[in-house]
Parts: C-alpha cells; structure tokens; sequence
C-alpha cells in the first residue's frame, strides 16, 4: 500500500514538473537583474564618450568614427598579406600562443616551488625573501635581460611571461600548503603515505583553491605583460599590432584592439576559474 502511495506521488511530481514551463518570469527577472546593469552602463559610456569626443578639436575619436574607420579589421580579422601585415584574429593567436607556453611553464614551476616553500621551514626561510624581492620587479625591466641571454625575441617574451606569472602561484600554493589541517596530515602518516602519494592525494586536493587563486592572478598578469613585451619585440602579436598603429597614427584601431585585448583577458580569466571550479567541486572562488 505505501509502494503504491509513493509511486503515485512520484507520477504527481514527475507530471507537475512537465507542466511547469521552461522560462519563468522570476528566470526571466534574475537574467535581466544581470544583463542589464552592464548593458545599461555601457550605453552611457558609449554615448558619454561620443558627445565629448564629437568635436573636431577632440584627440579620440567617438565611437561612431572608430566603427567607421576600423571596420576592415572588424569585418574581416582572418586576412594575411603576409609578413607583420594580419588580421587581428593572427596578432591575437600569436600573443595566445606565447602566453600558453610562459604560463604552463610557470604552472609548473610555480607549484613546485611553492609546495618547497609551504612545506620546509628551511626552504620557506631562505626562498621566500628572494621571491619577495624578484616579484616586485616590473615585467619589462626582465626584457633586456632576457634578449641578452636569448638574442631572440620569441623566448624572451616567453621568459617574460613566465618570470610575471610564477610570482602569486608560488606564494598561493605555499600559503595553501601551509594551511592544510594538521588532521589530514596526522590521516597521511597513519596510513604511511610515500611523498608523491602524500603530494598527489593530500597537498593538491587540499591546497587547489589557493593554487587557483594564484592561477587567476597569474594569468592575468601573463596578458598584461605579453601585450606590453610585444611592443617591443616586434613582430606577429597584439602588442605589436597596436604600437604599430600608433606609429601609422590609427587610434581607431589601437581602441578596437584594446577592446579585443580586454575580453581575451577576460575570457581567460573566466576558463581558469571554470577550471578551478571544476576540479575543487565548487571551493574555488568563480
């Protein structure tokens, strides 16, 4: 009788939720409680910007004439003409690729270091003032260092990068291996873990959402630093894209590039933190 009355009020729930529709007004209000803030924000940017820059006197052009004068590279990003001469979609891989090889780089480095540092008293003592000192050093100050080790342009700015990300991955993934209960320890050592599985089952999965953290930084940082490091390398990239058009005096294609590097940054913050969502089972911050 009762396996009766819960199949019953099964069915009910089940044929309830069939009837419910798919699009709420309360869904309806939360996505318009997000989307148009910024929509409405940006719209009066974008109209501030055009009465102040209309006159002929301004030293920007508004959007309308940005638009207007960039819209080859807008329409058609994929052309090559070859040589420097690309379309944004080439400048943009090529900045992405160098980015992707400096960041795993410094991942990985960077991780390992700070799993030294978190771990070792001794290591965290003599390492941990270096670090400080290095970290505060600006991106493009390593520039001319690394052309004289590499006398290349492609593995410096891959050294750059890699030099400018490194830095908050190691301290977060210290700070997170300082800050692993001692409980989980005390687990690791009763069931007489080997360090690799110590660091595998306990260190990662512990210390992931400070690891994250300093991925998103990092990251970040790599963006900043390759767009500025190309503008003095030369060559195919964004950074070099745009320090070209300031010498042909194109200023509305520096702000259409700009705009390209803000949401390629803000979409590689965006995949990090998915991942680090991902893998910590929602402990890392989105």
């Amino acid at each position: 009788m009762a396996t009766g009355a819960t199949l019953a009020a099964t069915r009910e729930r089940a044929a309830a939720k069939a009837r419910a529709p798919f699009v709420t007004l309360a869904g309806l209000r939360g996505v318009a409680a997000r989307v148009l803030p910024p929509l409405v924000v940006l719209a009066g940017f974008l109209l501030l910007w055009e009465v102040l820059c209309s006159s002929p006197t301004a030293g920007l052009p508004p959007p309308s004439r940005v638009v207007a004068e960039a819209w080859d590279i807008i329409v058609d990003p994929f052309y090559d003409n070859g040589g420097t001469d690309k379309g944004l979609f080439w400048h943009i891989a090529a900045s992405l690729k160098r980015v992707a090889l400096g960041f795993s780089l410094a991942v990985v480095a960077g991780v390992l270091l700070g799993t030294l540092v978190g771990q070792s008293e001794w290591a965290m003592r003599g390492l941990d003032p270096i670090f400080q000192v290095l970290r505060t050093i600006p991106p493009l100050a390593w520039l001319p260092l690394s052309l004289a080790a590499f006398r290349d342009g492609q593995p410096s700015a891959i050294f750059v990068i890699f030099i400018t990300s490194i830095w908050p991955i190691i301290i977060n993934t210290a700070v997170g291996i300082r800050n692993i209960p001692q409980d989980y320890r005390n687990v690791a050592a009763v069931i007489r873990l080997n360090p690799i599985e110590f660091f595998y089952k306990i260190m990662l999965p512990s210390a992931a959402p400070y690891i994250f953290t300093g991925l998103r930084i990092g990251v970040g940082l790599s963006w900043l630093a390759i767009v500025a490091a190309e503008m003095l390398i030369g060559g195919v990239g964004i950074g070099f894209f745009i320090w070209d058009a300031w010498n042909s005096s194109h200023i509305s294609e520096i702000i259409v590039a700009l705009v390209y590097v803000g949401l390629i940054g803000f979409v590689l913050d965006r995949l990090v933190a998915g991942v680090g969502v991902l893998v910590t089972r929602g402990t890392s911050a989105s």
